[in-house]
């Protein structure tokens, strides 16, 4: 058989035979006076061979790994650890769907930020009306970033300091409120009278648990110097000075 003969036969393309070839799954066969390949039965035999493992997922390497072992022993270990790799596969994608499922059915339907935990889909349905306030949508893009990057206990924390704080119809109020101080700042100098207010009412708002330690934790944090470089000058103004406040009432 040529080439194309042996790869319609077992049903890949002679493209794949060559790479076979290439890898050392598949001996060449010896070429004829005109120069031509002449494959025989046993070439067939093996390339059926790799065809059916590959279909079952097997990788080049673990093919060749099998076609080394003639008594077919290493076959049905490495076919036993892709039965419970395929089990662990889909118990992560049972998982997945268990976590969509949750998202679509979430009170309030996936938040614009998401998809987020839903721990976290819930308490942004609960505040989802403070999500006009230009300043509040955007400490939302930033707690479902912070989700992703923090540490799952410190994120744990977090959200449950941010929940408690916000448990009650009067500190969503006070949230609100805050936001419309922090919002009427995007254009101000960073002087404005308005500053100081905007800083009280939002130190009044964060939860203790968020900072714990009695600290100046304006400086230093390069997270907290990318957050302020991406506001208005006047409004990082008011977010330092509230932290200030913290750092000087936890003392």
């Amino acid at each position: 058989m040529r080439i194309g003969e042996l790869a319609a036969v077992v049903g890949v393309t002679t493209r794949a035979v060559r790479h076979y070839h290439h890898l050392g799954l598949l001996p060449e066969p010896e070429r004829r006076a005109n120069g031509y390949r002449e494959y025989g039965l046993r070439h067939a035999v093996v390339l059926a061979r790799i065809r059916r493992l590959t279909e079952l997922g097997l990788g080049l390497a673990e093919v060749r790994d099998v076609l080394a072992d003639d008594a077919g022993k290493d076959l049905v270990e490495v076919l036993t650890e892709l039965d419970e790799d395929l089990a662990r596969q889909e118990e992560a994608l049972r998982e997945r769907r268990a976590r969509l499922r949750t998202l679509l059915d979430a009170e309030g339907g996936v938040p614009v930020e998401g998809p987020v935990s839903p721990e976290l889909a819930a308490l942004f349905a609960g505040t989802a009306h403070l999500s006009d306030s230009p300043m509040a949508a955007k400490d939302r893009e930033i707690i479902a970033f912070l989700e992703t990057a923090m540490p799952a206990g410190a994120w744990e924390q977090m959200v449950s300091s941010i929940g408690e704080a916000l448990g009650s119809p009067e500190a969503v109020a006070r949230a609100g409120d805050a936001y419309a101080l922090l919002d009427a700042l995007e254009g101000a100098d960073p002087g404005d009278p308005r500053v100081d207010e905007a800083a009280r009412a939002l130190a009044d708002c964060i939860p203790p648990g968020l900072f714990p330690e009695a600290r100046e934790i304006d400086q230093g944090d390069s997270f907290l110097r990318a957050f302020y470089d991406d506001l208005p000058p006047a409004q990082a103004e008011a977010v330092r000075r509230a932290l200030r406040i913290l750092a000087e009432e936890r003392r």
